[in-house]
């Protein structure tokens, strides 16, 4: 069974930092493209960043360009983010997800919150 669990959100003020966590498990995660994908009230789901199998070529959105870092370890299966210098419009649920393009399996997300 293939499982996705995100860690690592919070209640941050503006210019904080907070660092997420996807533990993965139930498939063979370096084989696998990931992303971190963030959906808010009135936006929809958005992209923020992907990376690729070796973790050697990574975009991001425009928005979290130069403050957001994704990274893998693919020996212990988990996938990050390193968020700073954080926004209130970054606020969102966060969501660990299998692939890069289109996802066939999501976490179960974890809030990050933005606010002063």
């Amino acid at each position: 069974e293939v499982q996705l669990v995100e860690s690592g959100g919070g209640l941050v003020q503006p210019g904080g930092t907070l660092r997420l966590s996807c533990q993965a498990s139930g498939f063979t995660f370096r084989y696998y493209v990931m992303s971190w994908v963030r959906e808010s009230p009135g936006k929809g789901l958005e992209r923020v960043s992907r990376i690729d199998k070796s973790g050697t070529i990574k975009d991001y959105a425009d928005s979290v360009k130069g403050r957001f870092t994704i990274s893998r370890d693919n020996a212990r299966n988990t996938l990050y983010l390193q968020m700073n210098n954080l926004k209130p419009e970054d606020t969102a649920v966060y969501y660990c997800a299998r692939g890069g393009e289109s996802y066939d399996f999501r976490g179960q997300g974890t809030q990050v919150t933005v606010s002063s």
